[in-house]
């Protein structure tokens, strides 16, 4: 498996651990419809996030956060419409963005929350 891609899993793991410390409740990982992904689906205060999780090492390609355009966050939105279709007990939801970015041992959360076009 390329790198690059061990090191996006790796990252959405270690958003996993930082949401739940932070006392998120996840729902659901790398939910899908069709050709559409929410990374992670959690919960908070009676409040539905749909969170897109960007990690990178370093910034020669600039932040995490900054590769998510809006194309993305259509998508995410998309997504998010069919899991709200199909749950429909959630009346509040909120779109985020937790980047993480690692430097030698150092790692960094930044989290965007209510991100909208």
């Amino acid at each position: 498996m390329p790198e690059h891609i061990e090191f996006g899993k790796r990252g959405e793991e270690l958003a996993r651990r930082w949401l739940e410390r932070k006392d998120y409740h996840i729902l659901a990982r790398n939910w899908r419809h069709k050709r559409l992904e929410i990374d992670i689906i959690a919960s908070k205060n009676n409040l539905l996030h749909f969170i897109e999780i960007k990690s990178r090492h370093g910034t020669a390609f600039g932040f995490p956060e900054e590769s998510v355009d809006e194309k993305k966050l259509n998508h995410l939105m998309e997504a998010a419409e069919e899991f709200q279709y199909l749950y429909p007990e959630w009346e509040r939801i909120q779109f985020d963005i937790l980047s993480i970015r690692q430097r030698g041992s150092s790692i960094q959360f930044f989290m965007i929350e209510d991100v909208y076009l």
